[in-house]
């Protein structure tokens, strides 16, 4: 087995960087271009699918370089359409990523962390410590795997992503927004930023930042409670970036970038189910225009969290669309492989 650990993954340079690597071996820096083109546009796992370099100049590149690209270790099949990837990393370390198929889209959930240090006590993903960021590569590598299985299994392309599998995104901001660069390049993927919605538990600062930055692509908030007792207790990241902190941040995500938020909400038996949490869920909710799923709970085991009646749901639903909130109620797919929300836990 070759030594790959002391080589450098190429997709870790860029276009001026490979351009001068060129040079310096005494090729045309078009070579460069082709090269980037195999990697981002392509998609290419591996040096010899790089037809149009010399047999020698793939050597060369296998000399000096890896391409670290991950592996689809097992592929689960739902009932209702869904996939759920487990991702063999480089270094073997195991996240996963879902194909959501419906009527008019297809949606790649994908994850930016190994494990998640935020402990919500309602994920699945939670019970996991965290072990390592992802690479913008692999981020980019899981939404490569489910655009080739929407192709594969359903004819169709992939149309959106999500950042809500594991791991809190704005702990990895870097990466995650190199990937969704690469992602909607002319020079990658190509895909619509409108088409892709990351997630966060409400890392006030990094809001702020997304905000300063400019980025094109869609906030949603995991939120589900507006009491910041209950929420404290359910999701501990409320004790440090409080309901009132996160209301700020959002008026001046609003202020900055003038598009609205989506608010993702679960409502629990004897947690959240009450008239009092519905009408806190309102008030925060006209913080800044946004829109409001209230999503299904899915069990993670322990029993501890119970999906609210159907009359909890409905007597939201009222409250929020009759005050002028748009909500819908989010069934969730693939839960019988444990791909729905909250539930993406390495099992396997």
């Amino acid at each position: 087995m070759v030594d790959t650990s002391s080589k450098r993954d190429i997709r870790k340079l860029k276009l001026d960087e490979l351009k001068e690597y060129f040079g310096q071996i005494g090729e045309k820096p078009f070579r460069a271009q082709q090269v980037y083109e195999w990697l981002w546009n392509k998609s290419a796992k591996t040096f010899d699918q790089m037809t149009n370099l010399s047999v020698g100049l793939r050597e060369k590149l296998k000399e000096h370089f890896v391409i670290n690209h991950i592996k689809v270790d097992k592929m689960q099949r739902s009932e209702d359409g869904t996939i759920k990837n487990a991702v063999m990393l480089h270094d073997g370390l195991i996240v996963e990523s879902v194909l959501i198929p419906t009527e008019k889209r297809i949606t790649a959930c994908v994850s930016s962390q190994v494990g998640c240090s935020l402990a919500c006590a309602f994920c699945a993903t939670a019970k996991l410590k965290r072990q390592r960021n992802l690479s913008a590569d692999e981020i980019y590598d899981q939404v490569v795997a489910i655009k080739e299985q929407a192709e594969m299994f359903f004819g169709r392309p992939l149309t959106n992503i999500v950042f809500m599998g594991m791991g809190e995104p704005l702990l990895n901001y870097a990466n995650v927004t190199t990937a969704i660069e690469k992602i909607t390049s002319q020079k990658g993927l190509g895909l619509a930023t409108k088409r892709i919605t990351l997630s966060t538990v409400g890392i006030t600062k990094m809001i702020m930042k997304m905000a300063d930055d400019g980025v094109r692509f869609n906030l949603a908030v995991s939120l589900h409670s507006a009491v910041d007792k209950t929420r404290s207790a359910i999701m501990p990241i409320n004790d440090s970036n409080s309901l009132d902190e996160l209301a700020d941040a959002l008026r001046y995500w609003y202020q900055k970038t003038k598009r609205k938020v989506t608010y993702e909400y679960v409502v629990w038996k004897g947690i959240n189910d009450t008239e009092e949490h519905a009408k806190a869920l309102l008030k925060f909710a006209k913080v800044i225009p946004s829109k409001v799923n209230l999503i299904e709970y899915n069990p993670i085991d322990d029993g501890e969290f119970q999906q609210a009646s159907e009359a909890s749901l409905n007597m939201y639903m009222h409250l929020l669309e009759s005050n002028g909130i748009t909500t819908r109620i989010r069934k969730s797919r693939g839960k019988d492989i444990d791909a729905a929300c909250g539930q993406l836990a390495n099992k396997g």
